[in-house]
This record gives structure tokens, C-alpha cells and sequence, in this order.
């Protein structure tokens, strides 16, 4: 009997300790694995919405692509400064003095050096109080267990610890942690068969885009010409532009001079970020099913091979004053922590995002537009310059696109609870990838997955149990953009309007390309047609047939006005029209109610009275319910 006491004490001492032990700090609502783009908005979003918070990262610095990789210059969605996106280019615009100064390469509109926006990083998750971060830290093992996550996190000079949370976020460069829980995904091309892409591969292959080892070059206005690497070929990188060594150029439409070359990419204080498309640097290996080993070994070659074209720019194209920059990386070689990952494992999620939905949103079968969390305005952009198999690969150059709204189910992956996907591992097609990748979207897709997250935790729900609605005002609260509507600017007191109508589907936007410019408007300012209205009639079906618009195809306010009462009536709602109100409040021209309504008064006229976006919830395929 004694020693069964003894026993018994000792294994309540074991679960006593044990339960201290996890009750500690390594206890959290959301572990964020990956501090790169995604992982760091993230962590700001669920933390600003007071989940508790645990970033994990690899390196030292934050920020992924836009800082340890070196990519600088933002890509597309200058004129969509959706939610942490906007506040990341805020600080950039105020710590060089200007949105002006962020324009010294012709690549892109915002530019800036790494270390900055590294800095600029730590500054915004240091603000939060319910966000830590563990750096040079790895995951190596997760498990789920009942309704929680247990991880093995390996962090350097500390060694092992376990973290238990009740959702984890993969914000991994390559979804790495999608696959440790057992997450179905892909890697390379689908089949037009399989995704019905006009401009898909005939037959699927697993070819992926070229990666890139950026380089940071500097001016040192003395000759810091490098040693000829070994096995160094100026054949290589012979058209990278217009010189003497170009003979036959294998794009002769893009040869460009050199100095268009080196100012594509000019950074800030005498700087230049080497990322160069045409016979540069970009370079190809599929590394994403390779074990880390495997990985570093692969990379070294993707590491010489970009030291290889420094020294092609310093001694073929007389750039010797060029070189790494030593007050970027504090990297033995001055190289950036990792490489720039155009593609990754692509998820098998709850929907899966494609080429389609972007081009044509309102004639696909799955409504997604009515469940976006993120936009984007960047072309179908693919990168296989290194590519040389044998495989015939479609002309990915910079396809046209409407600008597009990008789906919350993409995030969640089937069969997996608790677990959302960030990144560039999300469910959507190969070819769509090329847009859905770019800095400003995965800055978003991150917020979106932070606020998914903090959600799910504060309401105790699955993440497939989320309101698709709740996710969406979250991210309006955060000044977010859930359509890439450019009618007015997310400062202005219509903006939500235009973006929950737009949602619902009700008033329905243009999406167009003017020049390399992909545009979508809701046209607020143009007169509303009585057939715009199916939209309409598609929320409120028992409205349509006691509704009959004779004579003019054109609404006066007055008649709009009487349909958005009676409608109000139909569905009960306890609420009152003041026109007059409504249209000082905010900020229309005069009233007439004689006059033809604007779509963008009707958009705030039914918002404001009917409010579909939130009483009519939708699933996650778009759906009403």
C-alpha cells in the first residue's frame, strides 16, 4: 500500500510539474512559423486583436523576401495600400523622406534597402504587447493533439523547448510546415485538363520557377573588382544587356543598355539590388522537397552563380565600383539570408484560386469575390529564363489581368484543423501563383491569417467555422481592402461602403488593363442602370417579382430610394430613410430625388439601410446562408 502511495504521488508530481511547465511562457493562441512576409503581419494582426502571439524565425532579421532575400522593390499595389502593407510603405515614405524617394529604380515605385526594412520591422512587432518572436529558432517536430498544437522548437544557444498553441500559422518560405501536418499540396505545373487555364501546359510537370540569390551591391567609388570565381563563363550572362559579348540573345525584344540594367533595380544611398530576369541571376533547382541539407549544399551553386554575374557587371561591363555592400548583410559572405522563392508547395485548400476567378470573377461557379481578404494588381509574372529541360513551357510573360480580390479559403487547408496556410503555399493554381506571389499580397495574405487565427481563438471555433464576414471586417478595420476598387482611397468615409457591397455582389466592378496597368473600378460616379440590379435581386429574391421597372432603363434617387424601403419592409427591418441625411453625411453632390442615382450613392444607400454584407453570411465558397 505504501509504495502504491509513493507511486501515485510521484506520478502527480510528473503531471503537477509538468502542467506548471506548460503554463508558462511557451504557452500561446497562435505559433507563427516564419518571420518572412507573411509571418510578421501575422503575428501584428493576431497580436492587435489580443491573441497572445510567438513568432518563430530562422535568421535574425524579419521580413522574408522583402528583407533576408534582398527582393527591395515591391512589386505592383502602389495604389492599393491595403492595411499593414499601406502602414510598411508609411514608414518607408517617412524615413527616407517621401513616397518620391522610394522611386530611384524604374522596377518599381517602392524601393528601399533591406536593412531598413528590416528595422522598420522590428519597430512594428516591438509596438505590440501581445507579440514575441524567437529568432534563430526551428521548428523541429509538431503534433496535434486534442484541440492543441505541441511543437519542438530548437532555439539556438537555448536548445529545445515546446511550444502548445491553439492554431499554428506556416508562413515558411516553402510550406514546410503544412507538410509536417500531413497537408496535401502540389508542386509545378497543372494541366489546362485540370484547371481549365487557357494558357496551362497541355500535360502537368513539376517544373518551378527559377529562384534568385539577390545580391546588394554598393558604390565605393574605387575599383573592388572581385577574383574571377571558379568555372566563371561570360557566356553565361552574355545578353543580360546590350554589350559587346551579346551575340545572340535568346529574348532580342528585351536587350536593354546597361545602365537601364544596373538603375532597375537603383536603391536608396548608392545602392543596387541585383534580382535581373534577362540572362542575370535568376537560377533553377527545385529544392523544395530536399532536406535542409540538401537544401544548403544546392544553394551554395546559387550563390556562386550570382557571385559569378557580380563579377560579369564588374569586369565585362566596367562596374568596378560595385560591390557587396558591407553594411547590409551581417553575413560572413554579404550575401542575404536566403534566397528569393517564387513558388513553393501549393496547398490543397477549401477552394483553390486560379487564373479564372481573376479574368472572369462573376461568371465562375464558386462566387469567390464575395469572400476576398487581400488584392493584388501585378501581371502573371514567371520566371524560367534557367529552365533547360526539355518540357515545353506557355509564354508566362507578364500576362494581363484585371487587378482581382484574393479568397479566404485559399488559406485553410482540407482535412487539417487548426492549421493556416500563409505565404506563397496557399491553394492556388501554378499559373495564377505569378501574381498571388508579390510582396504587397503576401503581406496581406499574412494579416488575413493573423486575423483568421485571432478569431477562431477568441470565439473557440475551428478555422472552417469562422465567419467569412467577420474575417472581411476585420480586415476593413485594419484599413484593409477586400476588392481592388480604385474609386476612392481607403481614407474615404465611402470606402467600406463600396468594399461590403462590392462583396456582396449587389453592384458588381470592371476590371481592366490599361497599358502595364491592371485596374478595377466600381464606377462609383457613373448613373446606375436598372439591369445592374441583378446583383441585387440575387441577396433579395423575394423582391424581385414585386418590383417592375417601367419606361427609363435609368433609377431616380426617389424610386431607388422607394425600393430600398420596400425591400427594407420584406425583410423586416426595423430601420428609416433619411436621403437627406445620408447624402451629407457622406459627402454626395446636392440632393435632387428627381434626379438619375449614382451606382456609388446606391452602393451607400443599400449599405447604410439594407446592410447585406453582414446580415445576409456567406460560405466559404461564396455561397449565401
Amino acid at each position: 500500500m505504501k509504495n502504491l502511495l509513493q507511486t501515485l504521488c510521484g506520478l502527480f508530481l510528473v503531471v503537477f510539474y509538468s502542467s506548471c511547465m506548460n503554463s508558462g511562457d511557451n504557452r500561446v493562441d497562435v505559433l507563427i512559423v516564419g518571420g518572412g512576409a507573411s509571418g510578421v503581419t501575422s503575428g501584428i494582426q493576431a497580436a492587435r486583436m489580443g491573441a497572445n502571439t510567438l513568432i518563430l524565425e530562422e535568421t535574425t532579421w524579419l521580413g522574408g523576401m522583402l528583407t533576408s532575400a534582398g527582393v527591395s522593390a515591391v512589386d505592383g499595389n502602389y495604389r492599393l495600400p491595403a492595411g499593414l502593407w499601406g502602414e510598411f510603405k508609411n514608414r518607408l515614405s517617412d524615413y527616407y523622406g517621401g513616397l518620391d524617394s522610394l522611386k530611384t529604380g524604374w522596377v518599381s515605385n517602392v524601393l528601399f534597402e533591406p536593412s531598413v526594412g528590416n528595422k522598420i520591422f522590428h519597430e512594428m512587432v516591438s509596438a505590440e504587447k501581445n507579440l514575441k518572436v524567437w529568432k534563430q529558432t526551428r521548428l523541429e517536430e509538431v503534433k496535434r493533439v486534442g484541440d492543441e498544437w505541441i511543437a519542438k522548437v530548437n532555439v539556438e544557444g537555448q536548445g529545445m523547448k515546446t511550444v502548445r498553441s491553439k492554431v499554428m500559422i506556416d508562413a515558411t518560405e516553402l510550406g514546410d510546415v503544412a507538410k509536417m501536418c500531413g497537408v496535401g499540396y502540389d508542386i509545378g505545373m497543372e494541366s489546362k485538363n485540370d484547371t481549365h487555364e487557357d494558357i496551362a501546359p497541355e500535360k502537368p510537370n513539376n517544373i518551378v520557377q527559377d529562384i534568385t540569390y539577390v545580391a546588394i551591391l554598393k558604390d565605393y567609388g574605387k575599383d573592388v573588382t572581385i577574383p574571377e570565381p571558379e568555372g566563371y563563363d561570360p557566356k553565361e550572362f552574355a545578353c543580360a544587356c546590350a554589350n559587346p559579348v551579346c551575340i545572340t540573345p535568346k529574348e532580342p525584344d528585351r536587350v536593354w543598355s546597361k545602365e537601364m540594367m544596373i538603375t532597375y533595380g537603383k536603391l536608396p544611398n548608392h545602392k543596387y539590388m541585383i534580382n535581373w530576369p534577362i540572362e542575370g541571376n535568376d537560377y533553377y533547382i527545385n529544392l523544395i522537397e530536399m532536406s535542409p541539407e540538401e537544401r544548403g549544399k544546392a544553394l551554395e551553386y546559387a550563390k556562386h552563380y550570382t557571385m559569378c554575374f557580380v563579377y560579369f557587371l564588374q569586369h565585362e561591363l566596367g562596374y568596378n565600383t560595385l560591390g557587396l555592400a558591407d553594411d547590409e548583410y551581417p553575413t560572413e559572405d554579404k550575401l542575404p539570408f536566403i534566397p528569393y522563392h517564387r513558388e513553393s508547395r501549393r496547398i490543397h485548400g477549401l477552394v483553390r484560386f486560379n487564373l479564372n476567378h481573376a479574368l472572369n470573377p462573376y461568371t465562375q461557379d464558386e462566387k469567390l469575390y464575395r469572400t476576398c481578404i487581400a488584392v493584388g494588381d501585378y501581371p502573371v509574372d514567371h520566371h524560367h529564363t534557367r529552365y533547360h529541360g526539355y518540357e515545353e513551357l506557355p509564354n508566362l510573360y507578364f500576362h494581363p489581368i484585371p487587378s482581382y480580390g484574393l479568397p479566404l479559403g485559399t488559406l485553410i487547408p482540407k482535412d487539417v484543423d487548426g492549421l493556416i496556410v500563409a505565404e506563397k503555399s496557399i491553394s492556388v493554381s501554378n499559373i495564377i501563383n505569378g501574381t498571388t506571389r508579390l510582396q504587397p499580397v503576401v503581406l496581406q495574405i499574412g494579416q488575413a491569417a493573423g486575423a483568421l487565427a485571432a478569431l477562431a481563438v477568441k470565439n473557440n471555433q475551428k478555422i472552417d467555422e469562422v465567419s467569412v464576414r467577420d474575417v472581411q471586417n476585420a480586415i476593413l478595420d485594419a484599413k484593409g481592402y477586400l476588392l481592388p476598387y480604385l474609386d476612392v482611397p481607403v481614407t474615404d468615409v465611402k470606402f467600406a461602403s463600396y468594399q461590403r457591397i462590392g462583396s456582396t455582389g449587389i453592384l458588381k466592378g470592371e476590371g481592366k488593363n490599361v497599358d502595364w496597368s491592371n485596374q478595377t473600378w466600381l464606377r462609383a460616379d457613373t448613373v446606375l442602370l436598372a439591369s445592374e440590379l441583378d446583383g441585387l435581386f440575387d441577396v433579395y429574391p423575394a423582391s424581385k417579382d414585386e418590383w417592375k421597372k417601367t419606361g427609363t432603363e435609368k433609377l431616380s434617387i426617389a424610386e431607388a430610394v422607394q425600393l430600398v424601403r420596400k425591400i427594407a419592409e420584406n425583410e423586416r427591418l426595423a430601420v428609416t430613410v433619411d436621403p437627406e441625411t445620408l447624402w451629407k453625411a457622406y459627402g454626395f453632390q446636392t440632393l435632387d430625388m428627381n434626379r438619375d442615382i449614382l451606382r456609388g450613392e446606391m452602393a451607400v444607400l443599400i449599405d447604410q439601410v439594407l446592410d447585406p454584407f453582414n446580415k445576409k453570411q456567406v460560405s466559404i465558397t461564396g455561397k449565401y446562408i
